[in-house]
């Protein structure tokens, strides 16, 4: 069945344009800005639930290009306490969500439940409620890790079960995704994530 040029531009202007636009937008969207991710176990409880939806902001650490190892210029740099996802160091194409601890040339030690940079206690919010243990290579008591230049360290807030830094080691830089700044699902635990939570 033949379409007319009348009917074409019709369906081009109305419909096939705006469909086209709107998922370049998308795309763009999610690619260098904001990508939603679910959260699938119980390594961030209480601060994030198994089944949480979350919106992370790509570009605030400079968004990657996609097939280079190019990234945007960042607005900031990621600092102790942050919520980020990144893709795991050991398990390919797997994303995970952990708290942000330290960089590069830092050094961590996990002393009776608290975390220590550079030999200072990290005791302001929401480190003051949480308890870590001592677990994994590169969590053993009154050890001391020195994280690697290009590198960084991250840990689950319930500690007790998570698989994160102190078994598998570091994460390199480039592995870094963005920020996570919301929680947009389910409606009961619809907010921000702030500074400190």
């Amino acid at each position: 069945m033949k379409i007319s040029k009348e009917k074409w531009d019709y369906l081009w202007t109305e419909w096939v344009k705006p469909i086209l636009i709107a998922a370049a937008l998308a795309l763009f969207v999610r690619t260098f800005m904001v990508q939603p991710f679910k959260i699938p176990s119980s390594s961030m409880y209480p601060t994030l639930k198994p089944g949480d939806r979350i919106f992370v902001n790509k570009f605030i650490y400079g968004a990657k290009i996609p097939f280079t190892n190019i990234r945007l210029p960042k607005l900031e740099t990621p600092k102790d306490g942050d919520i980020i996802v990144f893709t795991s160091p050991v398990e390919k194409n797997k994303y995970l969500v952990k708290r942000f601890i330290a960089d590069g040339g830092e050094a961590v030690s996990i002393k009776s439940g608290s975390i220590f940079v550079d030999e200072k206690k990290l005791s302001e919010a929401p480190f003051d409620d949480l308890f870590y243990y001592n677990r994994g290579e590169y969590g053993a008591e009154d050890g001391r890790v020195e994280i690697p230049e290009g590198k960084f360290y991250v840990l689950g807030d319930n500690s007790a079960n998570s698989m994160d830094s102190r078994y598998w080691g570091y994460v390199p830089d480039r592995n870094i995704v963005g920020k996570a700044f919301v929680i947009h699902w389910p409606p009961g635990r619809m907010h921000l994530i702030k500074e400190g939570e």
